[in-house]
């Protein structure tokens, strides 16, 4: 029997009209309404914000500088909104954030049923040299209330080790990496998902766009790496299943295959290990995630 069961739908579609939230409520009150139960809605990058990704750079720049807002605007005040009024957790992907600083930032945002935001993350990874916005600089992870933490996580970031280990730590049992990828490059990615999900013992979401937008192949993947649901094409699908986030802490537990558990590597007599790539270490005492589930089972 679950414990802690979380429904969620991921929603590979091709990017919606601008800001145009009427359309995009519009079509997640059917989505609602078709899955009934469903906890947690979550849509690829840049699903209502799209600047022209085809444009000549100087062109999309323009663009991206015009779709850009603050994080309290108009779209965050109707995408609260629109979660309140259905009742649903929702990841809508991002949007162009125009910072304090003048700067604009890719953003994702999270909403609770309440119709609150409850989480917003800038991206750390901008995919260089073709997306131009700023890089964020902190991990984030949000507590889905009766459910578990969920991290976030935009595109390029999956292919850095250390963003998703950050949010595993930081206690992430559930990493959603909204995505919008139209290259090749997209197979990779599946692996990286998977790989992600492997060593850091966590269940990992790749909602990639549809086409003309992305190439889709979107999946959710199990702690121990297995491949739960995915799509194997660039057509618009709606992928759903049931997860429970206690199965992070029986893995972490028990081991991946019953065996291995890198997160109970080290003990308190070990050294350091001097990491020179990043000026720092990794400490024995410091390794285990902050995270209720390792202490409750003993880690």
């Amino acid at each position: 029997m679950m414990t802690r069961p979380l429904s969620l739908a991921l929603v590979q579609a091709p990017a919606a009209p601008h800001h145009d939230v009427g359309a995009f409520a519009e079509g997640l009150g059917r989505l609602t309404r078709s899955l009934p139960g469903t906890h947690l809605f979550a849509y690829p990058e840049l699903h209502l914000a799209d600047a022209g990704a085809d444009d000549a750079p100087s062109d999309a720049a323009e663009r991206i500088e015009a779709l850009a807002q603050p994080l309290d605007g108009p779209l965050d005040r109707q995408l609260a909104e629109v979660a309140g009024d259905l009742g649903v957790w929702l990841i809508p992907g991002t949007f162009y954030e125009r910072g304090e600083d003048g700067r604009v930032y890719n953003t994702a945002t999270a909403y609770s049923p309440e119709g609150r935001r409850v989480a917003s993350y800038r991206k750390v990874f901008p995919w260089r040299p073709y997306e131009t916005v700023a890089a964020g600089s902190d991990f984030v992870v949000f507590e889905m209330t009766g459910h578990g933490r969920v991290g976030l996580s935009i595109c390029y970031d999956a292919w850095f080790p250390e963003s998703s280990r950050q949010l595993a730590w930081i206690g992430a049992e559930l990493i959603v990496n909204v995505v919008r990828t139209p290259t090749a490059d997209r197979a990779q990615e599946v692996t990286i998902a998977k790989a992600n999900a492997i060593v850091n013992q966590v269940f990992v979401a790749s909602v990639n766009a549809a086409s003309p937008d992305g190439i889709g192949r979107s999946l959710l993947v199990d702690p121990q790496g297995r491949a739960r649901v995915e799509s194997s094409s660039s057509e618009s699908v709606v992928l759903t299943d049931t997860i429970d986030l206690d199965e992070v802490g029986l893995v972490r537990q028990f081991g991946t295959a019953g065996v291995t558990r890198p997160w109970r590597q080290f003990d308190g007599d070990d050294a350091s290990i001097e990491l020179p790539l990043y000026d720092g270490r990794i400490s024995a005492s410091r390794w285990a995630p902050r995270s209720a589930i390792l202490e409750e089972v003993g880690a």
